[in-house]
């Protein structure tokens, strides 16, 4: 999505928040995360939700402050990952990301005992395995914030069931914790892509929808920098909350359009109509579809399943594949 922030604006309408002055809300769901990594076993996560809700910024946040939220840090090294980067395409590519971003952390490179174990000559799984277990012995947690998680799933050759079973096998022993991001849940994957290891089987999943009301009222009043008043006036703040209502995306999108048109000494309309131009790229809910639009949608969609049960009748499809495109039609 392009990126409609302007000079002195607090607002990102696409990209993560890599700023945490500009990061808003979310004050339960980060509880949620550290809890499950301080309790007396850690438990790993699966953080689901839509494009446009905010996954990416949250986990990046979690990695910039987990330290501010434990009572021990030392116990702890949380990296962020973003598994669309191009070294992630096969498992020992995914190893050297993982060890790369956590040698890069100043608390890992000033500590010989954690440096040490990434001496090696090769870094395959088991290898992998053995420096997380060295961690292990030294008291030190590694959390991996893996986002983009369904991006392993474009090569099944190099992300196979052993792969997975691995990481289930150092999350058990409490090696590892992982906090993956997705649209679906972590099952859905498991059955689209025909896999059977337990890894997927992740028991706690966070469900990211809108903010509440008093995070999107934090949200539109956020100052351009510290000590200074908020960038978007009463009357742009009210628009800004009317348009995007309690959507991260699309609160960011109004709140950056309605500072810029106002920088650009454009009149309201102006925004208005670039808000609702972006505003497509996030799919509305059913019940926000106009009635009519509605309706079509439901009858299209009664008219498609009647069809593919008359063709499993008389014998031309099979009933796997109209499940198959039933999945498919629900994008799932």
């Amino acid at each position: 999505m392009i990126n409609r922030s302007v000079p002195q604006s607090p607002f990102v309408a696409g990209p993560m928040i890599t700023d945490p002055q500009f990061f808003v809300g979310r004050s339960s769901e980060l509880d949620a995360l550290t809890s499950r990594m301080t309790g007396s076993q850690p438990v790993s996560i699966n953080v689901v939700g839509k494009k446009g809700i905010g996954k990416s910024s949250l986990l990046y946040h979690f990695f910039q402050t987990y330290e501010q939220r434990v009572e021990n840090p030392k116990r702890y090294v949380a990296i962020y990952l973003d598994l669309l980067d191009s070294e992630c395409r096969d498992e020992i590519g995914f190893y050297h990301a993982v060890a790369r971003q956590l040698l890069n952390l100043p608390k890992v490179r000033s500590q010989r005992t954690l440096t040490r174990p990434f001496q090696v000559t090769s870094f395959e799984r088991q290898t992998f395995s053995s420096v997380m277990g060295e961690w292990k012995r030294q008291g030190v947690l590694p959390v991996l914030c893996l986002d983009e998680f369904s991006a392993l799933f474009k090569h099944p050759n190099e992300f196979s069931d052993g792969f997975f079973d691995n990481l289930l096998f150092l999350m058990n022993t409490n090696a590892l914790m992982l906090v993956v991001a997705s649209q679906r849940e972590l099952n859905f994957y498991r059955q689209r892509y025909k896999l059977t290891s337990s890894f997927f089987n992740m028991g706690d999943v966070l469900r990211l929808g809108n903010l509440a009301e008093e995070e999107a009222k934090e949200l539109v009043s956020l100052p351009a920098r510290t000590g200074v008043p908020a960038a978007l006036r009463n009357d742009e703040q009210r628009l800004a909350r009317k348009w995007g209502g309690c959507h991260p995306f699309l609160l960011q999108l109004a709140a950056s359009l309605l500072l810029e048109a106002r920088q650009q000494e454009q009149v309201v309309s102006w925004a208005k109509a670039r808000f609702e131009q972006e505003a497509r790229r996030i799919p509305k809910p059913l019940w926000k579809i106009t009635p009519p639009a509605a309706y079509f949608a439901r009858s299209a969609g009664s008219m498609a399943i009647l069809i593919l049960v008359v063709l499993v009748a008389i014998g031309v499809l099979k009933q796997t594949q109209v499940l198959d495109s039933l999945w498919k039609a629900m994008g799932r």
